[in-house]
């Protein structure tokens, strides 16, 4: 049997990916899903890293996020998805044609990289971020598949925003929309 460096290195990502996943507080059922991680090596992976840290890095429990409704809950939550939507975008997890194929292709190590890379420069950019990793992982998968949400423009000022997929009427960003109220 011959050893190869591949190997090993794809194995030296997936580890990397998933400590990632952990500090960003993901599920279990997350970093298994982007990670390709077995429940039971994540789980040790936790406790020889994260489990004695100096900060607590909590773990969630439970189904992952899946209603879409949560993006559009209000207005800052509106405006934190566009932005989060446009690092998604820079960062190449969105295709320009969404598909069901787009979406189940998304979960891979690269682009899990791609992922953490945009949701931190989200939460630098927004310090007091209200969407939380798991949200901002259903969101690209969303934006990606393109059944619920998708990446669309505001009728104004042609500003990136994100819709349903089949708005009721045409949509504007928060900054036309203030701007039309006043």
């Amino acid at each position: 049997m011959r050893i190869s460096e591949d190997r090993y290195d794809r194995d030296r990502q997936r580890l990397e990916l998933a400590l990632r996943f952990l500090t960003h507080e993901a599920r279990t059922q997350t970093i298994r899903v982007w990670t390709g991680l077995s429940d039971d090596r994540i789980r040790k992976l936790y406790r020889s890293y994260l489990g004695r840290a100096a900060c607590y890095v909590p773990r969630h429990r439970g189904k992952s996020p899946h209603q879409a409704a949560y993006f559009t809950r209000s207005l800052r939550i509106q405006q934190e998805t566009a932005v989060l939507a446009s690092f998604f975008a820079l960062g190449r997890l969105v295709p320009a044609e969404p598909s069901a194929a787009a979406g189940s292709a998304l979960p891979d190590i690269a682009r899990g990289h791609s992922l953490c890379t945009a949701f931190e420069t989200y939460t630098i950019m927004i310090p007091t971020a209200v969407i939380s990793f798991e949200y901002a992982v259903f969101l690209a998968g969303c934006l990606a598949r393109g059944d619920q949400l998708r990446l669309g423009r505001c009728c104004d000022c042609a500003g990136m925003i994100v819709v349903e997929r089949f708005p009721i009427r045409e949509k504007r960003c928060q900054h036309c929309a203030g701007e039309q109220r006043g």
